[in-house]
């Protein structure tokens, strides 16, 4: 089962990586950049803040067992999708709230999904809804970060 791909970006990509891997029915996750300029952006170039990227996490999930609605309902408690290029402490671009569809279908969803989380909040939603052009892998050391180093999660959760 080769699965279907989401990608979400919600700040820093360590914690949302740890909070989709632990969902039944996600078959595999990778942190990576999307959303820029630059050809095959390093970590280091993306924090310039130059390059446009956002930094996300691609899911590889079995729609027999999640769906995708179920994985946007994990992306909006991920994070606060009411700051604007930042999570918490971390400030930029990079940081920002995003939800890069893979097809009309994902993109449909997403837009009721962002009217509808926007109900929970006072400030407005901000994420950016946009076409996946090309997921770029990140560094190995990034890959699944917080379970390398025996933590359980840097989440910052959501404001309402």
């Amino acid at each position: 089962m080769n699965g279907q791909i989401a990608v979400f970006g919600a700040g820093c990509f360590w914690g949302v990586e740890a909070a989709f891997r632990e969902v039944s029915g996600v078959i595999s996750t990778r942190v990576g950049y999307s959303g820029g300029h630059l050809e095959q952006p390093s970590y280091e170039d993306v924090c310039t803040g130059r390059t446009g990227h956002a930094e996300v996490v691609e899911v590889t999930f079995d729609p027999e067992r999640v769906s995708y609605e179920e994985l946007l309902q994990v992306f909006w408690k991920a994070h606060d999708p009411t700051q604007l290029n930042r999570q918490g402490p971390d400030v930029g671009a990079q940081y920002r709230s995003a939800i890069f569809f893979v097809d009309e279908s994902q993109r449909e969803i997403a837009e009721r999904s962002k009217t509808d989380e926007q109900s929970h909040h006072s400030r407005p939603v901000v994420t950016q809804i946009e076409p996946l052009s090309t997921f770029w892998e990140a560094e190995d050391y990034h890959q699944q970060y917080l379970e390398k180093r025996g933590l359980a999660t840097c989440r910052i959760g959501t404001a309402v």
